[in-house]
């Protein structure tokens, strides 16, 4: 089986305190949450990089998922990229207390000649010189999308808008979205998001869900309520995992099928912040998807 769906990022290790407890190198990265969610639902390649210290088991991890790892590159020299922060009482936005870019830094993806090939592709959080790079190299896929943070907001505006205006999806959170439309009111910014180029832009809202919205359509799905959240790293990628993955495994790209790809983000979202890390995949039925996802459409549906 060849692979739909390809996905670039980061491989990491979080070292991360939560009021659940804390946990120390824990699995982590959006390329690997988004990966690891997306092989639920298809065939999914992972183009990133990890150092010497990347542990076997993660490796092992990984191909139990049957995550192509064809573009994924273990230096011998240097190590993992590490990140280690800590979440408040309410599990708001994290407060990072240290970043290790280590074979990160130079992270400089390379695209396997069939990955060029795959009908849909998700530029996980990176540099945006090297999502246009990417953007470059593959051939017709039918959805690019793409992720991004405050930092390249920041740093690297006009290079971010550059890659902007190259796909069909954007993903970004609230804040982020005020800020690169340059808004204080959200209609506006969602507006002037749109005129930069994607079709679609999804706003990642964290518990209140998220939107989608294109020029002519708004549909918003909220999230799943857990009552019980464990460690909210990567519930993100875990909803840009679903959503491409939901994507692919349809092939429906009208609006119901977007509609629904929404849904599905929503549903592994709320998984993956059940548990620290990854764990929550480490057994997951499909079943237990399935039900989140029909829990979510009834609470959007009227009879």
């Amino acid at each position: 089986m060849s692979v739909k769906l390809v996905i670039i990022g980061s491989v990491a290790y979080d070292t991360l305190q939560t009021p659940k407890g804390k946990r120390e190198r824990a699995l982590g990265g959006s390329a690997v949450y988004a990966s690891t969610v997306a092989s639920y639902f298809t065939k999914v390649g992972l183009v990133g990089v990890a150092g010497k210290d990347f542990e076997p088991a993660h490796v092992d991890f990984l191909k139990k998922h049957q995550v192509d790892l064809q573009g994924f590159e273990l230096k011998k020299d240097g190590e993992t990229f590490h990140w280690s922060g800590s979440y408040g009482e309410d599990f708001g936005d994290a407060t990072t207390h240290d970043t290790k870019l280590n074979v990160f830094e130079t992270f400089d993806p390379v695209l396997p000649e069939e990955y060029c090939n795959a009908e849909l592709v998700f530029l996980g959080n990176i540099h945006p010189a090297l999502q246009i790079k990417i953007i470059e190299k593959v051939k017709k896929p039918k959805v690019i999308a793409l992720d991004t943070m405050n930092l390249w907001i920041n740093i690297t505006n006009d290079l971010l808008k550059q890659a902007v205006s190259k796909v069909d999806v954007l993903f970004i959170n609230f804040q982020e979205a005020l800020m690169l439309a340059g808004e204080k009111k959200f209609a506006p910014a969602v507006d002037k998001l749109l005129k930069m180029g994607p079709d679609r832009v999804v706003v990642k809202m964290g518990e209140l869900g998220a939107m989608c919205a294109t020029k002519t359509d708004r549909f918003f799905t909220p999230a799943f309520p857990i009552l019980d959240i464990t460690d909210p790293t990567g519930a993100g990628d875990s909803f840009a995992g679903g959503f491409m993955g939901s994507l692919a495994r349809h092939g429906d790209y009208s609006e119901n099928g977007f509609r629904r790809s929404m849904l599905y983000g929503s549903a592994m979202g709320s998984i993956t912040v059940e548990k620290f890390s990854l764990d929550s995949y480490l057994n997951l039925k499909p079943e237990t998807i399935e039900n989140r996802f029909n829990a979510i459409k009834k609470m959007v549906t009227v009879e």
